[in-house]
């Protein structure tokens, strides 16, 4: 063997070491990284959210949440949840998609609470700070996410808020926390492109009527219909700029897990993947359940985890994995119990 060739050989062993110690280097990386544990789930509940006081034998009552929070510890789930501490929304954050004017009634009607604002919604003296604190929960978790604390989140807020309007309460909703929360991850934490996926019952009209003419929100509604509030209509798919970024999926009266998860499937997917969110908030409403005495669906417990793994899906393509998640509606105790473990389950990746 020459000089020339010798040299060569050499060279030739030195790259392929420098090639093997530099592959050994990345999968002792990704080694590292599979054994790391993922960032928890997070959790947002405070007992303040028990003393907004919807009169007796209201539907929206605090028992609600004491079946999800004794329904989370039976699960043994709790254990595993990352709590995070909520604080009231700020007036400004809550103005982004309320009017100043409807703020300030409500502060005004709170002094002379309680009051009945529609045939549905109270107003007690507690019922505005709650509001505000369930709101400020729904950012707080929001926060946690894109700092990386928390994996995802599911807020166990209440009142809820995907009825509320810019300038009106509606439907138990007093403000509306998703909304609030989609422009919060726009202009606090800069994600251009926000999904939200309503999964209520019930049209969110609320939180279509606040994006029907912005490109930069996807709204996705699975709702029963003809029902409460009567709007959302697939023909209702936003306005000028905004046309095409409201997706309305009706489904008639006994529609259950094939006709909800076929919707998720060949309408949220695809739209989904078109927009490609930079995060996922859900309207986590639980009373398409067959056994909800407010509607006619025939949604179970394991269908709504079904709907929650399409929706990670989407989040871990597009968005970072990253969603918050917010208690809407749900009101037969057992079955919203049983709803919230399988969608907090499905988040945990424990199903």
């Amino acid at each position: 063997m020459q000089v020339g060739e010798r040299v060569g050989v050499s060279r030739s062993l030195s790259r392929r070491r420098f090639v093997l110690s530099a592959a050994a280097c990345v999968l002792a990386g990704a080694a590292r990284a599979a054994s790391k544990p993922a960032a928890p789930t997070g959790l947002v509940y405070h007992p303040d959210y028990l003393l907004h006081d919807t009169g007796p034998y209201h539907p929206e009552r605090p028992d609600r949440l004491r079946a999800i929070i004794a329904g989370l510890e039976t699960s043994e789930l709790m254990a595993s949840l990352l709590r995070i501490e909520p604080r009231p929304a700020a007036d400004r954050w809550i103005t982004t998609v309320h009017t100043p004017a409807y703020l300030g009634w409500l502060e005004a009607a709170s002094k002379q609470a309680p009051v009945q604002l529609d045939p549905d919604t109270r107003l007690a003296p507690e019922s505005l700070r709650v509001a505000k604190l369930a709101a400020g929960g729904v950012l707080a978790a929001v926060d946690a996410v894109v700092a990386g604390r928390a994996g995802n989140a599911f807020a166990a807020v209440r009142p809820p808020g995907h009825h509320a309007l810019p300038g009106r309460a509606m439907g138990f909703c007093l403000l509306n926390n998703v909304a609030i929360a989609a422009r919060y991850a726009q202009q606090k934490h800069g994600l251009k492109r926000v999904l939200i996926v309503d999964w209520d019952v019930h049209h969110g009209n609320g939180t279509q009527a606040m994006f029907y003419d912005d490109p930069s929100v996807l709204y996705f509604s699975t709702h029963q219909y003809p029902y409460y509030p009567y709007t959302g209509q697939a023909k209702e798919m936003g306005i000028g700029v905004g046309e095409g970024t409201t997706v309305n999926v009706p489904l008639v009266a006994g529609s259950g897990d094939t006709e909800i998860v076929e919707a998720f499937r060949d309408k949220l997917v695809p739209a989904a993947d078109k927009f490609k969110p930079d995060f996922v908030l859900i309207s986590a409403g639980f009373d398409a359940h067959r056994d909800d005495p407010l509607a006619g669906l025939d949604v179970t417990a394991e269908g709504y985890g079904s709907l929650t793994r399409i929706v990670i899906e989407i989040a871990r393509r597009h968005a970072g994995d990253r969603i918050v998640s917010a208690l809407e509606g749900g009101y037969r105790l057992e079955a919203l119990s049983d709803s919230v473990v399988a969608h907090v389950g499905m988040l945990m990746g424990r199903n």
